[in-house]
């Protein structure tokens, strides 16, 4: 059970903010340690972590029939994930049982997984299904050699996968339900930053930084530091309002709706959120891969309209371009500038105060599991 506030509770507490200048407050500062976004030792910590936590690896709707599959690395290791004849999503790690080739690339759609070193061939479901030549194998049970199988489960239209016996139910313990059945991917994309993955995840979980950082992009259309920060488990969900939510001052409260007022950015611990716009809606996983190296895995997803109404793919293609080419390339950069400049030892910590709430639940919850 997630305790998040309905559409129209948000509402009125964001007028509240906006008549009152005020916004959502944290209870405590926190100072991390800026060693703790460039030590190797802090950095292996958490990528074992990683692993022992039900950590996000597509949505659903990235495995929409029988045979789709992902394969990518995730916590530093070849994971494939499918949607098997059974229509149910398992994931393995992505080595074959002969010599540890990975038997799929990127993603698509498949009736079996063929090892291209020496065909060694495997269901969906990860069964050895064929050894060429397979008397040169006698003690090979194919039984035995199946794919070796990792815990997956769709949860709010998420796969997530458990590769180690888990620590803690992780985002899992106030899952909302996110991604409907009917919404469909339309764009996915995958690049590099020279930034430790925290860093990144820090700059959307406030708004305090909207009208320096964005003040060409987003800040024409929204409000600066007025948020609603809601805490979760170990999640959190931020509200970003746009100007134009005024303009629902008048109309009678059950007939306000908030699509395209405000963005809702979900923070699924640790390194996953998800983000609703006004068209489109975006699931960003943040993948370590060296303490200043992070690989962004981005989905991006068709919204549905007012009323049910699905919106057209060229509508969301052009949401997705305005957020792609403005804020996101903003944050990108400002996290790779703060990250270049930690080997200076300028500070000893960083300070997150009470305008920043949800990254002190972030920063506390992860401590407690390292």
């Amino acid at each position: 059970m997630t305790y998040l506030l309905n559409d129209n509770d948000v509402i009125k507490r964001i007028f509240s903010h906006i008549d009152e200048k005020t916004t959502d407050l944290g209870d405590a500062v926190w100072h991390e340690p800026t060693d703790n976004y460039k030590s190797q030792e802090r950095f292996d910590a958490e990528l074992q972590l990683l692993r022992q936590l039900p950590v996000p690896f597509c949505p659903s709707a990235a495995l929409p029939e029988n045979g789709s599959y992902v394969a990518r690395t995730a916590a530093g290791r070849p994971i494939l994930s499918v949607r098997g004849e059974d229509g149910v999503v398992r994931a393995f790690f992505n080595n074959c049982r002969h010599r540890g080739m990975a038997v799929a690339k990127d993603s698509g759609c498949a009736r079996a997984f063929v090892c291209p070193y020496h065909a060694w061939t495997y269901g969906l479901d990860g069964q050895l299904k064929h050894i060429p030549g397979a008397d040169g194998f006698p003690d090979v049970d194919p039984e035995k050699h199946g794919l070796v199988q990792i815990t997956a489960e769709e949860r709010g239209g998420i796969v997530f996968v458990t590769q180690e016996d888990p620590v803690s139910e992780g985002a899992l313990e106030a899952m909302p339900d996110l991604i409907g059945p009917d919404q469909v991917v339309f764009d996915q994309s995958e690049f590099t930053d020279e930034a430790n993955w925290k860093l990144i995840g820090e700059t959307s979980m406030e708004g305090y930084h909207i009208k320096s950082l964005h003040n060409k992009s987003f800040y024409p259309y929204g409000l600066d530091n007025i948020n609603v920060v809601e805490t979760y488990g170990p999640n959190s969900r931020i509200t970003f309002p746009f100007r134009r939510i005024n303009k629902l001052r008048d109309i009678p409260e059950e007939k306000r709706r908030i699509d395209g007022m405000v963005t809702y950015v979900y923070q699924l611990f640790p390194n996953t959120h998800f983000t609703v716009l006004s068209s489109h809606s975006l699931l960003i996983i943040l993948e370590p891969i060296s303490p200043s190296q992070t690989k962004w895995i981005i989905y991006r997803l068709k919204n549905r309209g007012e009323d049910g109404a699905e919106i057209s793919t060229e509508e969301a293609k052009r949401d997705a371009e305005f957020v792609k080419d403005t804020g996101l390339d903003e944050d990108r950069e400002a996290a790779c500038t703060i990250h270049a400049g930690l080997d200076s030892n300028a500070n000893e910590h960083f300070t997150f105060g009470h305008f920043e709430k949800a990254i002190v639940h972030f920063h506390s919850g992860l401590k407690k599991l390292l």
